[in-house]
């Protein structure tokens, strides 16, 4: 299932897009509230959110209606993931901006932190570079799993079994803030810094996340481009990591991390600038579209 949150009529709905350009309104219908609340009853509600697709001849055109982030209240911070693919560790720790334990090399164990829920924006939002007062804002275009299970992971569960779904983020950065604090939630944080969206993809529709690619587009310009197998660290592993003493949460969302070709890679930085437009794009997902101002 592709699920997304969207506006109409001035309030929050939860939708299934049932093709390329319209999409069923399961708010409507009473399925659910919420996305949250989705994730949290998913098991019992998936035979109401089938009937209501059959049952529901009226689809609403994606035209008409704005896209929010997937879960537009996410319930804690985002987990996220440093220097976890082998071209953009080496990039990044190049750069001279790299404050982390792990400088100069690749990571002998993932490097976990997190973006506030202020940070989270939909697609189509404006990433506000008045945020960064150095001039340095650059993009992260990552693939982002959503949990869909609670509990501590221990050694004998399969992490897989927590996973709810995909979706897409920009990992959003003040990369002087990144430098200068020596650590990365202040360049990470700012509001609206975590792009999400446009959909989330239930794992019952995905075959193979490794054969996955991701890339992003800065005005049209493809910038990074990426297998999700390039991974330093699989998706598994990051889920025990996290989950092996943070009891995970339905909703939870994990970002696994950027590919080469961020803006501090390019000498000078290609840095944003208000007027670009950044596009994160995966399919089956979509395409995770913001301006700059």
């Amino acid at each position: 299932m592709k699920l997304v949150t969207f506006s109409r009529h001035q309030t929050s709905r939860v939708g299934l897009i049932t093709g390329t350009d319209e999409l069923v309104d399961l708010s409507e219908s009473g399925v659910a509230a919420n996305m949250n609340d989705l994730i949290d009853r998913y098991d019992t509600l998936k035979a109401s959110i089938e009937k209501c697709v059959a049952e529901t001849p009226k689809r609403l055109r994606l035209a008409d209606v704005k896209l929010l982030a997937p879960i537009p209240n996410v319930r804690r911070n985002v987990f996220c993931v440093g220097k976890n693919y082998f071209d953009h560790a080496q990039e990044f720790s190049s750069s001279g901006f790299d404050s982390s334990a792990a400088r100069g090399a690749v990571p002998s164990h993932p490097i976990i932190f997190s973006k506030p829920p202020s940070s989270v924006s939909g697609p189509g939002d404006a990433i506000d570079t008045a945020l960064d007062p150095y001039d340095s804002v650059d993009y992260e275009a990552e693939l982002a799993v959503v949990i869909g299970k609670q509990g501590r992971v221990s050694a004998d569960d399969d992490p897989w079994s927590f996973v709810f779904g995909i979706t897409l983020v920009n990992d959003v950065t003040s990369r002087e803030a990144q430098k200068i604090h020596s650590q990365w939630l202040l360049g990470k944080g700012p509001d609206g810094y975590c792009p999400m969206g446009p959909a989330i993809v239930t794992m019952d529709d995905i075959r193979n996340v490794s054969e996955l690619k991701l890339e992003c587009f800065v005005n049209g310009e493809l910038r990074q481009s990426a297998f999700l197998k390039d991974l330093i660290f699989d998706i598994p592993t990051l889920i025990r990591t996290i989950g092996r003493s943070i009891s995970l949460q339905p909703g939870d969302v994990i970002a696994t991390g950027t590919p080469a070709g961020v803006g501090l890679g390019f000498s000078p930085p290609k840095y944003l600038k208000s007027g670009d437009t950044v596009s994160v794009v995966m399919e089956p997902v979509g395409r995770l579209d913001n301006v700059v101002i």
